[in-house]
């Protein structure tokens, strides 16, 4: 998977993956491990998490063309076969 972040918010996961490392691990850790953890996850862990985006959204879609069908139904008008 091949995902390009713009500079301004690949500096700011970077800043939050060294922030994690000191805070959780106690280890300070430069820019360069930093980035190359982000690359990891991105490359690594990243298809998992869009596929289920992807999931996701096909059930919401599927939800909404439900629910526009029902309300597309409740228009329709009686006619001389339905009356009954």
């Amino acid at each position: 998977m091949n995902i390009r972040l713009p500079k301004e918010n690949k500096d700011q996961i970077i800043s939050l993956v060294k922030e994690y490392f000191y805070n959780e691990r106690s280890e300070e850790i430069g820019d360069l491990a930093a980035e190359n953890m982000l690359d990891f996850v991105i490359k690594e862990i990243g298809p998992y998490i869009y596929n289920q985006g992807i999931k996701d959204a096909r059930e919401m879609l599927e939800q909404k063309m439900m629910s526009l069908e029902e309300d597309i139904q409740s228009l329709e008008k009686p006619t001389l076969h339905n009356r009954r």
